[in-house]
C-alpha cells in the first residue's frame, strides 16, 4: 500500500518480515531518531518478528527528493478484537520483551514525518483511523511533535495507563550520584554484605560485548532466570524455544553492532547475577536482570546493579538509561531516582474521526476497568 501525502514525502505499508531488504536505511534512521528505541532497530525487531510479530507491519515514510531516504518507521498491527465490538484499532507494536513504543522518526523533521503518517492513516481505507501507541514517552521532543501534528489536523489524543519507571538521567551530576541516590549509610551496609559474600569465594565482574562471548554470557543469564521464580512459574525463556532463539539472535545481532552487552557477577567463577543491556544513540536499556536466589541474603541483584550503574556513570557515551522496569519496582526505584513517564496514547488523526475516537475512549476505559477488577478478584482468591 502506497500513498503520497506531502510533495516531498511518500508513505507505504509493508509487512514487518519484509523489511530486511531495507535494513541499512532502517539502521541509519535509528541513528538519527528523534527518540531512540533499540526495540525498533532491525537487529532486534527482525529477530522478534517470527515469534512476536507475525501480523505486524510498518508504515514507512520516505523522502522523495533525490535518493529515497527513510524518515519514519511506525510498526503496528490491526487489532480487531480489542473491545469485542466492531471498532478496529491500529496498535503500535510492543510486547513483553519490548517495553517502549516510540516510533523511529527523523529528528530534524519530526512534525512533518508524523503529519504525513497521520494523513496516510486518514486516507487509507484499509487501515483503522483510531491509533493506539503503547508505552509512549510523554515528555520530550517526540511527544511535542506528536501533539503538534495532531492539533494541526484537528485530531485528538488521550493517555491511558500513565505510569513512571526508573530512569538513570544524571544530567551532569555523575560524581557522587550513588551516594546521593541511596545514601551513605545504605551504601555502607551494602558494602558490608558484599564483603561477607566475598568471604565465601572470589568475586569478579565479567562484562562482554563481543558477539561470540555474548552468546556464552547470555546462556549464564538464561540459566539464572530459569533457576529463579520465572522458572518455577514456567515463564523463563528457556521454557519457550522460540523466545530463547529470538533473544539469542537479537542480542548477538546487536552486539555485532556494538549495541549490546552482558554483565555477570561471578563468585569463584560461578555466575550469581547477570544483566543484559542494550544501547542506541547515547541511550541504554537494562533489558533483563536475573540473580541466584540462594544468595538472596547478600542482595546480589542490588550489588550487581550498583556496579552496572557506576559503569554507566563512568561512560560518557551513555547519556541516559531506561530500567525497563515496572512502576514502583522495589529494587531499581531505590537506586535510580529519575523517572520516565510513559502511557498508552489513543489518538485519532483528524476531526473526521472524532465520533469514533470518543467511542474508542469509552471502550478503552471500560476495558481497563475490567482488567483491574479481574486482577482484584484474583488477588482476593489468593
Amino acid at each position: 500500500m502506497h500513498g503520497t501525502i506531502d510533495s516531498q514525502l511518500t508513505v507505504e505499508w509493508r509487512p514487518l518480515a519484509a523489511l530486511s531488504s531495507i535494513a541499512a536505511q532502517w539502521k541509519a534512521l535509528a541513528d538519527r531518531a528523534l527518540a531512540p528505541n533499540v526495540f525498533y532497530e532491525p537487529a532486534f525487531a527482525l529477530a522478534a518478528a517470527p515469534a512476536l510479530g507475525r501480523d505486524v507491519g510498518a508504515a514507512l515514510v520516505w523522502s522523495r527528493c533525490g535518493e529515497p531516504q527513510l524518515l519514519g518507521l511506525f510498526p503496528a498491527c490491526i487489532d480487531r478484537r480489542r473491545y469485542g465490538v466492531p471498532v478496529a484499532v491500529l496498535s503500535g507494536w510492543t510486547h513483553p520483551y519490548a517495553p517502549l513504543g516510540a516510533p523511529l522518526i527523523e529528528r530534524e523533521r519530526g512534525e512533518t514525518v508524523i503529519g504525513s503518517w497521520l494523513d496516510y492513516i486518514s486516507g487509507n481505507p484499509r487501515l483503522p483511523d483510531i491509533v493506539l501507541l503503547p508505552f509512549l514517552p510523554l515528555g520530550g521532543a517526540l511527544a511535542s511533535a506528536l501533539e503538534a501534528a495532531i492539533a494541526r489536523r484537528g485530531g485528538h489524543s488521550k493517555a491511558f495507563g500513565r505510569h513512571c519507571r526508573a530512569l538513570l538521567d544524571p544530567a551532569g551530576t555523575r560524581t557522587g550520584y550513588l551516594n546521593a541516590a541511596i545514601g551513605v549509610k545504605r551504601r555502607k551496609e551494602l558494602r558490608r554484605l558484599r564483603n561477607r559474600l566475598g568471604e565465601s569465594g572470589a568475586l569478579g565482574v565479567e562484562r562482554t560485548s563481543d558477539p561470540v562471548a555474548v552468546t556464552r554470557a547470555l546462556d549464564h543469564f538464561l540459566d539464572l532466570e530459569c533457576r529463579g521464580w520465572k522458572g518455577r512459574a514456567g515463564t523463563a525463556a528457556r521454557s519457550r524455544p522460540e523466545i530463547c532463539g529470538f533473544m539469542q539472535s537479537a542480542v548477538t545481532g546487536l552486539a555485532a553492532e556494538g549495541r549490546a552487552q552482558v554483565d555477570c557477577l561471578h563468585l569463584d567463577g560461578r555466575p550469581i547475577a547477570a544483566t543484559v543491556t542494550l544501547r542506541s544513540s547515547g541511550s541504554a536499556w537494562v533489558w533483563k536482570i536475573a540473580y541466584d536466589e540462594s544468595f538472596a541474603r547478600f542482595s546480589p541483584g542490588v550489588q550487581h546493579m550498583l556496579g552496572l550503574t557506576q559503569a554507566m556513570l563512568d561512560d560518557p557515551g551513555i547519556t541516559r538509561a531506561d530500567s525497563c522496569a515496572t512502576a514502583d519496582h522495589p529494587m531499581i526505584d531505590h537506586i535510580w531516582h529519575e523517572r520516565l513517564v510513559v502511557a498508552d496514547v489513543l489518538l485519532c488523526p483528524s476531526a473526521a474521526s472524532s465520533s469514533r475516537f470518543a467511542l474508542a475512549c469509552g471502550l478503552e476505559g471500560l476495558r481497563r476497568a475490567g482488567i483491574r477488577a479481574a486482577k482484584a478478584v484474583r488477588k482476593l482468591g489468593r
